[in-house]
């Protein structure tokens, strides 16, 4: 089995692949895990955008409790999957990554995922940010800091209050409690279909001013990163059913 170590920097081919998989299975079948999980990380490091390679890394961290390097490569498996434009599983590794460890944040792979599925939303970094109140509990330019990002910043301080998006296109505002998003508007829009909105919002200032009372409870989520992933697999989808086609996830499988 010497795969991976006989030629040091050769990029693995798809033959040698399907071997180094097959022997790592054969150290898990006789209680080897280390062995497996050595032989796959030097075949990681010379071909790093192999799939299959990272996927059978990920399931043998989770099955032996390696939390931390499980959630490591979910977080390449998202932008590997990016890269090919499969979107759900892209979606799938990165709230998996976020359960194996709450300390990752999400919001730098949702954008990038938003971005990918919509380039014509990206943002030219290089003009000069908007002026943004400072009289709130914090604010930004959404051309630097994503709604993505806020959104985390809010449910990490788990506080109370209400969001306003301004562009030149939108006025919109998100509302939270202790942290959960409960409601929006947007354009004469309200609740989830608001949010759906609000969501695709790229250019533009941010304000979030914290509240001393709760608001009314209009969208129910569990989870604002599940939340997240949900709206925008669904405007993948619709937008995919107008053009005619599959969603490009769907395409590939």
């Amino acid at each position: 089995m010497n795969y991976v170590a006989d030629r040091p920097g050769v990029p693995v081919s798809e033959v040698s692949i399907e071997s180094v998989l097959l022997d790592a299975d054969l150290f898990i079948k006789y209680s080897s895990p280390e062995k497996a999980h050595g032989l796959l990380r030097e075949a990681i490091e010379r071909s790093p955008r192999s799939i299959p390679l990272r996927e059978k890394m990920r399931d043998i961290c989770i099955k032996q409790k390696a939390l931390t390097e499980a959630a490591k490569q979910c977080l390449a498996l998202v932008s590997l999957y990016i890269a090919r434009e499969d979107f759900d599983l892209a979606y799938d590794r990165l709230q998996e990554a976020k359960l194996l460890d709450p300390r990752i944040s999400v919001a730098p792979g949702l954008e990038a995922i938003r971005r990918a599925r919509r380039p014509e939303f990206a943002v030219n970094r290089d003009r000069s940010p908007q002026k943004v109140r400072t009289d709130v509990t914090f604010a930004g330019n959404l051309a630097f800091v994503s709604i993505f990002d806020a959104v985390q910043v809010i449910e990490s301080g788990k506080m109370t209050g209400l969001l306003v998006i301004k562009s030149d296109t939108h006025l919109g505002n998100v509302s939270f409690n202790e942290g959960k998003i409960v409601d929006a508007e947007c354009n004469g829009l309200n609740g989830v279909m608001a949010f759906r909105e609000i969501i695709e919002i790229s250019s533009g200032t941010f304000e979030f001013t914290t509240s001393d009372h709760e608001f009314a409870v209009v969208i129910a989520v569990t989870s604002n990163t599940n939340f997240l992933l949900d709206v925008l697999t669904e405007l993948d989808n619709e937008r995919a059913e107008k053009q005619g086609l599959k969603s490009p996830a769907k395409e590939l499988m």
